[in-house]
């Protein structure tokens, strides 16, 4: 069977399950496997589901039909999930996906947060999937990840970069939030409150034009998975989506009006500052402490797909990503990290 294959497959299973389980964690396998079949391991998918899909739910009912006229009073209401499934997959069976995603995308990227930004994120590994080859299973794949991006859509309090810093100095005077327990909803509730909150988001240089926009969200990308090496024992898995999300929203941009290209920088921005709002450590850790990174990126991705757990499969996706357009080599090194602070899952 060949990768197409195997990713297609992988996605009419779990189009039987739902976008979350256990009440409200996400379901991380759409975007796993597409990770995985990119890089090489379509072999491995399937053994892979049959640990993954053991703590998933069953796909969620509906309550009522979302519709044009209402859909304003759905967003961002989980009750709805069903609803929201339901809708985007009659919108993708019916328009060109383009088209949807084009309609939908400014309306969602305000909510950025949604689902601790799992909603971006797995609508950027559909599309991912898509702009490589484009079939029914696909679609329905970007609908599914539309859908769960609706019904959790969480804004962020935004405000617009006017500043001269480079994404990596503006990432590092990202302020904590005072209140560093609990969940990312009650983290990120403390953004609004947070006085030095507009002046960090603010103190990024602006993009004159979408090429600018383009290039200032893959500096972001390389800053976020940069910064994951010293800080990720803050919190090692939520830190993962300051790099994967801002990768997600890069992903998408080449299917996208480049009208919208700039306001995506904007969303992804603030979505990369909030989690490390959230997460990130009072101090980092010291260099000698830290790991090395492996002889080639190859062998960093076998390390993550042996490891198993799902955070370090999407996080070794968007670092050789950042690796291959840098050389850094602290890129592959962040993914090492990821796998010694991760538990491990065993699948082969």
């Amino acid at each position: 069977m060949d990768a197409d294959s195997t990713l297609d497959e992988a996605y009419e299973r779990l189009h039987r399950t739902g976008p979350e389980f256990e009440g409200w964690l996400s379901n991380h396998g759409p975007m796993a496997v597409e990770a995985l079949v990119r890089h090489g391991q379509a072999r491995h998918v399937h053994r892979w589901l049959d640990r993954y899909m053991d703590r998933l739910d069953e796909l969620p009912r509906g309550l009522s039909p979302v519709t044009s006229d209402d859909w304003r009073t759905a967003l961002g209401d989980p009750r709805r999930l069903g609803d929201w499934l339901a809708f985007f997959d009659r919108e993708v069976a019916e328009r060109p996906w383009r088209e949807v995603l084009a309609a939908w995308w400014p309306r969602l990227l305000p909510g950025v947060a949604a689902g601790a930004t799992h909603g971006v994120i797995r609508t950027g590994h559909a599309v991912h999937a898509l702009l490589e080859h484009e079939d029914a299973a696909r679609r329905a794949e970007l609908g599914q990840a539309l859908g769960y991006w609706a019904a959790r859509w969480q804004p962020v309090p935004l405000t617009v970069p006017s500043g001269t810093a480079e994404p990596a100095a503006a990432l590092a005077g990202v302020p904590r939030v005072p209140d560093q327990s609990n969940g990312i909803g009650h983290r990120l509730g403390q953004l609004s409150g947070l006085a030095g909150w507009p002046p960090a988001l603010a103190a990024l240089r602006p993009a004159g034009d979408p090429g600018q926009a383009r290039e200032l969200l893959a500096d972001l990308t390389e800053a976020a998975a940069l910064h994951y090496l010293p800080s990720a024992h803050g919190s090692p898995v939520m830190l993962v989506h300051a790099a994967t999300a801002p990768m997600a929203v890069l992903r998408t941009l080449p299917a996208l009006p480049r009208a919208q290209w700039v306001t995506s920088l904007h969303a992804a921005w603030a979505a990369s500052a909030a989690v490390t709002a959230a997460y990130a450590p009072a101090e980092p850790t010291p260099a000698g402490g830290l790991p090395e990174a492996p002889g080639s990126a190859e062998e960093v991705f076998e390390l993550a797909a042996r490891h198993g757990d799902e955070h370090v499969i999407k996080l070794a996706d968007t670092c050789l990503d950042v690796h291959a357009r840098t050389g850094r080599p602290e890129a592959l090194a962040a993914v090492v990290r990821a796998a010694g602070l991760i538990e491990a899952e065993t699948w082969r």
